[in-house]
């Protein structure tokens, strides 16, 4: 969907690019994004009608650094609200060694590691 030349996305891709997937059905977890919002006053998407949510680039952006701080870190709700409200001067400094690098250097490190393996499938 497009307004405004800003690309939203649905809750459905919204879950389905964080991982949040029913092991069994295969299904995108929705449910855990709208739990989210509720108790992260940071996530604020679109509804539009029929309540659909669409959620900006800085939506997606925060909840996977909620993601990295539940599931990675291993955080509570309370801790990662904490951890978000103290930080939040630290989340936009490339210097620091904020949450937010740390998120993104494990990206990074996860990444490498997968194409190093592609790489010494094709040397064999």
């Amino acid at each position: 969907m497009q307004k405004n030349n800003i690309r939203l996305k649905s809750i459905s891709e919204v879950a389905l690019e964080l991982g949040l997937i029913n092991s069994n059905n295969k299904k995108p977890l929705t449910h855990t994004l709208r739990f989210w919002e509720t108790q992260f006053k940071q996530i604020k998407p679109t509804i539009l009608t029929g309540g659909r949510r669409y959620y900006s680039e800085k939506d997606v952006q925060i909840l996977k650094l909620i993601f990295f701080l539940l599931k990675e870190r291993g955080l509570t709700i309370k801790g990662a609200k904490k951890a978000m409200n103290e930080n939040l001067k630290n989340l936009d400094d490339r210097n620091s060694s904020s949450i937010k690098e740390q998120y993104f250097r494990k990206i990074i490190i996860k990444k490498s590691k997968s194409i190093l393996k592609r790489i010494k499938k094709i040397n064999g």
